[in-house]
């Protein structure tokens, strides 16, 4: 009788073992790039990432190359990459739907002869593929990826302030290196003044309906944190949308606390020392100009108002069946010049429709639509609110039309923030 030699029982785990510790360290500079690297970081490290020269390589921000890296691997550890993508037609369609709607605007950008053919892979591709990377992670690797989430945002928020106090930006945006003079606001990690209001507005109403882990104190020293950096952001939609909702929530959370008729000692004893610091943090604030800055926003908007109506006024000079399947890209940049809007068309889906057509447009809000709601249905309860605030206030600048993360950086927000099967803990 032959007896067969004894094998190892720890040999192959320890190699799998080593293989998800490495995948999870990979993840995990993945959404630290996702979130912490703008445009503005790249341009001082020698890429010209927001510009129109440069290589054409340096046009993909890094975090969408890993997220292709991470797929490709994916696929190969999967033996046969069939079973993968099928899975992913099958739990995440919404999300293969929005890859493929980014593939289909870089085909359709690149027969026209337009630019910004990047633009439709970090916006719509990254955000694609990000929740069928992240399927099916343990708790482990998403409180870890929710741990460099807050801490980013913190950074993000103190450095936001720290411009405000110094009035140096460090990662402004620039277009080709030249960065706009006239633009005071704090850039901070984001990059886009805009775009870090978004997702700063964002962060404050997840925190609020209780995403994340933090304790309550945390909790609300965070939101009171980001709350004070996002008025150096410049978001004047932002600001009044976050106040007014948070507000709120808060009103609502009050009325269900005083319903109950018992008020925590410990919570009761905190509100009371918060109080007491408000005085000092209104003469902080004041002394580094927060104040002017708050009513220098709402008091001149630098003609953004107007902007708005002319914007109105394009869509006139353009025939209806020319709007249907995209407008001469020659005649949509004269017009903007003589309507005075060379920052831009300040709607995502307007700026859409005038580059790209009803139809394309119509295809990339379904596709929008669709995402978000399948990225709500893999989280808990709380993700509601945040969603529509990212749908107004994407809406109030270029938002998605332009090349942004923006998209992926909120999706990622929302798994790692409010993942289903686990209760709110204390970090």
């Amino acid at each position: 009788m032959r007896i067969a030699r004894p094998v190892a029982p720890d040999a192959a785990p320890a190699q799998t073992g080593a293989a998800a510790r490495a995948e999870t360290f990979v993840l995990i500079v993945w959404a630290a790039i996702l979130v912490g690297v703008s445009g503005g970081m790249l341009w001082a490290v020698g890429l010209n990432y927001d510009g129109l020269t440069g290589a054409a390589a340096s046009k993909i921000h890094p975090a969408t190359y890993l997220a292709v890296a991470l797929f490709g691997w994916m696929l190969l550890r999967a033996g046969n990459p069939v079973v993968p993508v099928v899975q992913a037609l099958g739990r995440k369609p919404a999300s293969v739907l929005l890859a493929l709607c980014g593939v289909l605007l870089l085909v359709l950008i690149a027969v026209r002869g337009g630019t910004g053919l990047a633009g439709s892979i970090d916006t719509f591709v990254l955000a694609g593929l990000l929740p069928i990377l992240l399927s099916d992670r343990d708790a482990a690797t998403l409180t870890r990826l929710e741990t460099v989430f807050h801490v980013i945002m913190v950074a993000n928020a103190g450095l936001g302030l720290f411009e405000l106090a110094s009035g140096q930006r460090f990662f402004p945006f620039r277009l080709d290196g030249m960065a706009f003079e006239t633009d005071t606001r704090s850039a901070a990690l984001q990059g886009h003044p805009l775009s870090n209001a978004t997702i700063t507005a964002c962060y404050i109403l997840a925190l609020a309906t209780g995403g994340g882990r933090l304790g309550t104190a945390l909790r609300a020293g965070m939101i009171a944190l980001q709350l004070v950096a996002l008025v150096t952001f410049g978001g004047r939609s932002a600001t009044v949308t976050t106040l007014v909702l948070g507000g709120a929530v808060g009103l609502v959370a009050l009325a269900r606390l005083l319903r109950r008729g018992r008020i925590p000692l410990v919570g009761a004893a905190c509100a009371c020392f918060a109080l007491t610091l408000v005085p000092v943090a209104v003469a902080v604030l004041a002394a580094i100009g927060f104040f002017d800055t708050l009513l220098g926003r709402f008091s001149s908007d630098g003609g953004s108002a107007q902007a708005r109506v002319d914007m109105l006024t394009v869509f006139d000079a353009i025939p209806f069946r020319d709007l249907l399947l995209g407008p001469d890209l020659l005649q949509v940049t004269t017009l903007r010049r003589i309507y005075g809007l060379e920052w831009g068309i300040e709607n995502s889906i307007l700026s859409d429709v005038l580059y790209h057509g009803l139809l394309m447009t119509g295809l990339l809000v379904v596709a929008v639509a669709l995402y978000l709601a399948e990225v709500a249905r893999s989280c808990r309860r709380g993700v509601w609110l945040p969603i529509l605030t990212f749908v107004i206030l994407v809406n109030t600048f270029e938002g998605l039309a332009g090349k942004t993360t923006l998209l992926a950086k909120f999706a990622l927000m929302l798994i790692v923030l409010f993942p289903q099967g686990r209760i709110r803990g204390r970090v």
